[in-house]
């Protein structure tokens, strides 16, 4: 069962996504970067973080005190599910403290040869109270990943899959339907840019919004701008 402590931290509230890959500027191999962006999240008044790789959920969580929501992307070709895709990916972040740990459960095929059910009772049976966030793409796989026990269906990866290539962006569909028929809280996240997209997330159903590129990816944020200046 979800801790209410938890629910009640991230209910109708703003998660904010810290994350930077290598090759953009504010990838910092020796870290130090994520936690300044974090403090200014809470600082603005974000009820969440979500971080990518073991040393970005350790650091956020010296330097702040909200729920992070951790995972690992790495890629295991020719698979194409590379969020925390295997059981060495969850036992990494429990051991760094990730308060929920998110994971593709999307249909595609994974290199660990288990379905996203499997994969959750892998999970649960070494793992019982850890929170998990599915990240998905479609009705059909948050469906799934809810009937298979995860604590939060997160709108992730719609777009990014060739299941839900062409959703639209930002998803409100999927969140609304999901809010309807799932019977776990979902997060929206993906492709939000605005602060009425996020609002209007949480007017469709959904329980908290995670948003990241808008706010915490300055290339991105100022090549928007350029491209409408051109």
């Amino acid at each position: 069962m979800t801790s209410p402590i938890l629910l009640n931290r991230l209910r109708g509230g703003l998660v904010v996504s810290c994350q930077a890959l290598p090759g953009e500027p504010l990838f910092v191999a020796g870290g130090g970067v994520m936690p300044l962006l974090a403090t200014a999240a809470e600082q603005g008044g974000a009820v969440g973080i979500r971080c990518n790789s073991t040393r970005d959920v350790r650091e956020i969580k010296e330097a702040v005190g909200l729920p992070v929501i951790g995972l690992i992307k790495n890629q295991y070709p020719p698979y194409e599910p590379y969020i925390t895709a295997t059981m060495a990916e969850v036992d990494a972040l429990v051991a760094a403290g990730a308060d929920v740990v998110a994971l593709d459960l999307t249909d595609r095929e994974r290199v660990d040869g288990l379905s996203p059910a499997a994969f959750i009772l892998q999970i649960r049976d070494k793992h019982p109270g850890l929170a998990l966030m599915a990240d998905i793409a479609t009705l059909d796989e948050g469906l799934a990943a809810a009937a298979a026990g995860v604590d939060f269906v997160g709108t992730t990866l719609s777009g990014y899959s060739p299941q839900s290539r062409g959703a639209p962006a930002p998803n409100f569909g999927l969140v609304e339907q999901l809010a309807a028929k799932s019977g776990v809280p979902i997060i929206a996240e993906g492709r939000i840019r605005t602060p009425e997209q996020a609002r209007q997330m949480i007017d469709l159903g959904a329980f908290c919004v995670v948003v990241g590129g808008a706010i915490t990816r300055p290339l991105e944020i100022a090549s928007k701008f350029v491209e409408a200046l051109a």
